[in-house]
């Protein structure tokens, strides 16, 4: 019952957004983002803390501005995700540009398949959309399930709408190394804490636990990996942006090249974190979990060879 009511409330909004326009998305989205960050106030100071953190150096006006947007990004690219049903291939070009794709035709001439990462960044889910459709290569994309089932089928409708794969993370290993095999494009988020016994790398200077899956795929079957953004515009639309992830230097036993690896895609979100810092999700738990403490025998035995 409460899953029917919450998505009888969900869409209820979404055929409210529906009725307008996509270009009046934007700034309704501008404006209610404001509103519920001075009024409804969901993890503010969570997302405060984190850009203090990551931010040290800037005043507490510019840190309140970067929140404020962060809200306003949030609440935009739910509005358009509530849009998307109307979404068609003709607006999709319109409102998206890609600066240049090629550089997942070069690496895919190399017939072992291309892991395509993101983040929670500007508007994710259309990121996903507008990577498959103007890079003209169908991905298989790997989801988390919501916990709410009608909305589940709702946002898988929409990431299937121009002809992408989705897997379900869990059952996502085989299906994982299937495509790379056949050199076909995976995409998957790589930005969510991962757990506690996660591999932490510096995000921003602190250990973040991150998930070991994408270094893992890439070192094991020799998969390049590129990152992929989505820009928003001060007009409301998108470019898609790529940077790729050297793979290519990788030195050491296996768990060293998956560490760097990991480190090394963490890093290039930190670089377009910093860029747009209201595009990323400050108000996620990035940092919940902290580094298990060295025992006394590693900590003697690493100022030993000091």
């Amino acid at each position: 019952m409460r899953d029917r009511l919450e998505y009888l409330l969900y869409s209820f909004i979404g055929s409210l957004v529906r009725l307008m326009p996509w270009e009046m998305v934007n700034p309704v989205g501008k404006s209610v983002g404001a509103f519920a960050y001075d009024f409804i106030p969901i993890r503010k100071k969570l997302t405060l803390e984190n850009l203090r953190h990551a931010f040290p150096q800037k005043s507490a006006e510019e840190i309140d501005a970067i929140a404020r947007g962060t809200y306003r990004n949030v609440v935009i690219a739910l509005l358009e995700i509530f849009w998307f049903p109307r979404l068609t291939d003709a607006k999709l070009r319109e409102i998206v540009s890609m600066a240049d794709a090629s550089i997942m035709d070069a690496r895919l001439k190399e017939g072992k398949g291309l892991i395509m990462l993101g983040g929670h960044f500007g508007n994710w889910e259309l990121n996903a959309l507008a990577v498959g459709l103007l890079g003209r290569h169908q991905l298989t994309i790997i989801v988390q399930e919501q916990r709410n089932k009608y909305v589940d089928a709702f946002m898988s409708k929409n990431r299937v709408m121009f002809g992408s794969k989705l897997v379900v993370m869990k059952k996502s290993p085989r299906e994982i190394l299937a495509a790379l095999q056949r050199n076909e494009v995976v995409a998957m988020l790589a930005d969510q804490s991962g757990p506690q016994e996660g591999l932490f790398v510096e995000y921003f200077g602190r250990p973040a636990s991150t998930h070991r899956g994408p270094a893992v795929f890439s070192v094991r079957t020799g998969a390049p990996v590129v990152m992929s953004f989505i820009l928003r515009k001060e007009d409301g639309r998108y470019e898609v942006v790529f940077e790729e992830v050297d793979t290519r230097s990788l030195s050491g036993s296996e768990d060293e090249k998956i560490t760097e690896l990991t480190a090394r895609h963490v890093a290039v979100l930190e670089k377009y974190a910093t860029l747009y810092p209201d595009h990323w999700l400050w108000m996620h738990k990035r940092w919940k979990h902290a580094p298990p403490a060295k025992s006394a025998i590693e900590e003697k035995s690493h100022e030993s060879t000091e």
